[in-house]
């Protein structure tokens, strides 16, 4: 019987972005029967990576954001040589980030070429951005052999579980006898990917005066600007900001009739749990990380500033959100 094929995928950091490296999970397991495939990435995500059904083991990157942290990636190295990886893909671009394939010892350490990690990687990529205009798509051609013509990325689907979602429905006190607006207000990246306050309330007064409920999402940072929201559609909402871990969310998000988000991490997980799904764009581009899904829907401005990724908006007047008015995403919805 042939050996397993094994890997470890350094993953990325960010909610979105690890939604989107499952196109590079799903390439791997079509291509080696039987992958046995880990990834390394932060404790917060693997919640995520839990409901991929491609990843047998989420294992934690126990290294604080920015940090070197040189003797730790050795000692984490060391500890993964004794599962005999066959290959190591690095998904991050940073020098550091390849330091634990390295020390392990890994035979293929696969990743596409940046700050000065030559010596660190044996299967070099360069990367084309106009023939891989997408995250998924970069991300996806790294299981593939070099050289090899791009093809489409697989998108990438969460699994639900049933059972976790009723506790959770219980938990919380929620129900399901209503259709469910959910809004994601919170963007981690910073203010400029933030459709206003005011904006997502008038949504949100518009549904409620239609008979549905509105289900407010975001991380416990996101509480001021959903208890902002709720404040002025009137404090009907249910605010679970700060509530649910990211598997749970998960779960409440497929009971969605819609949801309204910006583009962040949970506008990514919407998508992947195949909820109709309205996705505002202001300061980043929708041509780089869509939402994959045939049910959602991109609204954006397109102004000359835009897009811009900044974390601020530069010119201070935010207008690719603020001009974008309610009434649009209310013209989409269902």
């Amino acid at each position: 019987m042939a050996k397993p094929y094994r890997c470890l995928v350094v993953g990325p950091s960010w909610v979105g972005d690890m939604l989107m490296a499952q196109s590079l999970f799903k390439t791997l397991a079509a291509r080696h029967p039987g992958l046995q495939l880990d990834v390394l990435a932060p404790a917060w995500s693997h919640g995520i990576l839990a409901r991929m059904q491609e990843v047998r083991r989420a294992l934690v990157a126990p290294f604080s954001h920015g940090s070197f942290g040189l003797k730790d990636r050795w000692r984490l190295g060391r500890e993964l040589a004794a599962e005999h990886y066959d290959q190591a893909i690095i998904l991050p671009n940073s020098w550091k980030s390849a330091l634990v394939p390295f020390f392990s010892g890994i035979p293929l350490r696969t990743g596409y070429l940046g700050e000065f990690r030559h010596v660190l990687l044996n299967d070099k990529r360069w990367l084309d951005k106009q023939a891989m205009p997408r995250l998924v798509e970069r991300y996806a051609a790294l299981g593939t052999s070099p050289g090899e013509a791009p093809r489409a990325a697989p998108q990438p689907r969460l699994t639900l579980n049933k059972i976790a979602q009723q506790a959770t429905l219980v938990r919380l006190r929620l129900t399901l006898d209503k259709p469910i607006l959910a809004l994601c207000p919170g963007a981690e990246f910073g203010p400029a990917k933030r459709w206003p306050e005011t904006h997502y309330a008038a949504v949100a007064r518009a549904k409620l005066a239609q008979g549905w409920q509105v289900w407010l999402f975001g991380s416990a940072k996101d509480r001021p600007v959903t208890e902002a929201i709720d404040l002025l559609a009137g404090n009907t909402c249910v605010n679970l900001a700060g509530q649910t871990s990211l598997e749970e969310t998960v779960d409440l998000l497929a009971c969605a009739a819609a949801v309204v988000s910006n583009d962040s991490g949970l506008m990514h997980i919407a998508a992947a749990v195949e909820v109709p799904l309205v996705a505002v764009y202001g300061s980043t581009d929708p041509g780089y990380t869509p939402p994959y899904s045939d049910k959602a829907q991109v609204l954006r401005l397109g102004l000359e500033c835009s897009p811009c990724f900044k974390r601020e908006c530069p010119l201070g007047h935010l207008d690719c959100l603020n001009k974008l008015g309610p009434e649009k995403v209310l013209e989409v919805l269902p």
